[in-house]
């Protein structure tokens, strides 16, 4: 079967060859972005344990999670929130922005940026409805009381559903065929907004897969350093691995097994978070 003027546009001819900047700059632009996310990401879980803050006035700080800093803005919050997203994401999407750039390096489509934006800009915004989460269960966490631990086991419980839900599954076979994904929505990409469109539903779908996982990192109101790898390796597994799709089902039992441990001792969430 002959290839679509649509299809030719990401795929570009066998010859068409990607370039040294293509090859190698895209790479090393979202991994040093995803580095800088990384980065900040492990200041702000530092001063969320109160290694580089000092606790609010009337604080406790002699029991449940030991001194939190002092309510983030949400200016600083969205800050961190772009930053864990730049961590845990690009890697993720490398091989879909690299599949774009091909286009792009030959001036089918718009150029990568656009593309990127759209996709970060979506996340960017929840960065307001996480804000809001993130501070109603804070102090609570931090004052270890048994609701909000158990507030954070029902979360686990429903990621874990979400991991093996109809859904999820099929977000994450657009996530896992870029070029499946491009066929069938990579119209007018010639154009930046037609560029940023695209970022943002690939973004969509993207969220469509890891919304319940992020969802858990709200509930235990913090940027654990560990929670943030193992999620991240999750999700780049999931996307790009050969058998990600058994790797999302098998996520799910130690989900829900976490999950029902929070909900029998809330106080677990003291070790955990």
């Amino acid at each position: 079967m002959g290839m679509s003027n649509a299809d030719a546009r990401i795929v570009g001819h066998p010859e068409s060859g990607d370039g040294l900047a293509l090859r190698i700059g895209v790479p090393v632009v979202l991994i040093g972005l995803a580095g800088v996310g990384w980065w900040w990401s492990a200041q702000v879980a530092a001063e969320m344990t109160g290694g580089a803050m000092e606790p609010m006035a009337g604080e406790r700080t002699d029991g449940g999670m030991g001194p939190m800093a002092g309510p983030m803005s949400l200016g600083a919050f969205a800050v961190a929130w772009v930053a864990m997203m730049a961590a845990m994401m690009l890697p993720a999407i490398l091989p879909v922005v690299m599949l774009y750039a091909r286009a792009a390096a030959r001036g089918t489509v718009a150029p990568v940026p656009f593309f990127v934006a759209g996709y970060l800009a979506l996340w960017t915004v929840l960065a307001v409805p996480a804000y809001l989460v993130w501070r109603a269960l804070a102090m609570p966490l931090a004052d270890g009381r048994a609701w909000a631990g158990q507030v954070a086991g029902a979360t686990l419980l429903v990621a874990a559903l979400w991991q093996v839900s109809p859904l999820k599954s099929v977000c994450l076979r657009h996530c896992r065929s870029p070029l499946g994904f491009f066929m069938r929505y990579g119209e007018r990409l010639r154009r930046p907004s037609g560029a940023l469109g695209m970022g943002v539903r690939h973004g969509a779908f993207c969220i469509g897969c890891c919304w319940a996982l992020f969802a858990v990192l709200l509930a235990t109101a913090g940027m654990s350093l560990l929670w943030l790898v193992a999620f991240t390796a999750l999700i780049v597994l999931e996307k790009n691995f050969r058998y990600g799709e058994r790797v999302a089902l098998a996520a799910a039992p130690a989900l829900a097994a976490l999950g029902i441990a929070l909900l029998i001792s809330p106080s677990l969430i003291t070790t955990i978070a």
